[in-house]
């Protein structure tokens, strides 16, 4: 099962969470969750306006083998609004616009989509219970 946990926090103050979101999902092959703007097809959706936010922005997406994976899904600019960084323990690195990074099994983890414009971040917090 992969746990994941969504704050949206604006404002200088890191203490202003605007909300809170959970959502899971079973480790079976295929089985997807997605964080975005479009809360037709994202179990987390951030607010409307907060435009540096894809409409899919994260695609989390389990393999045939039960270990999930996030993409940074490409959106219609060529450049984002935004920067990913991926944070497991000790160890923080950016992820690259495009690209797809497998995540520890059984593990956990945060994801942080930082605003290039303004004090605005969405911290999406998961947990891969084997």
């Amino acid at each position: 099962m992969l746990e994941l946990t969504m704050a949206t926090v604006s404002g200088a103050d890191e203490g202003a969470t605007a909300g809170m979101l959970m959502a899971d999902a079973p480790s079976d092959p295929g089985a997807v969750l997605r964080v975005g703007r479009d809360r037709a097809v994202c179990r987390l959706a951030t607010p409307q306006d907060w435009l540096f936010v894809s409409r899919v922005h994260l695609e989390f997406v389990c393999g045939p083998d039960g270990t999930w994976q996030v993409s940074w899904l490409r959106g219609s600019q060529p450049d984002p609004s935004s920067e990913v960084r991926l944070t497991v323990g000790e160890y923080a690195q950016p992820l690259v616009y495009g690209t797809t990074v497998p995540l520890p099994r059984g593990g956990n983890g945060e994801l942080v989509i930082q605003d290039r414009t303004g004090p605005r971040t969405v911290n999406v917090g998961f947990y891969h219970e084997v």
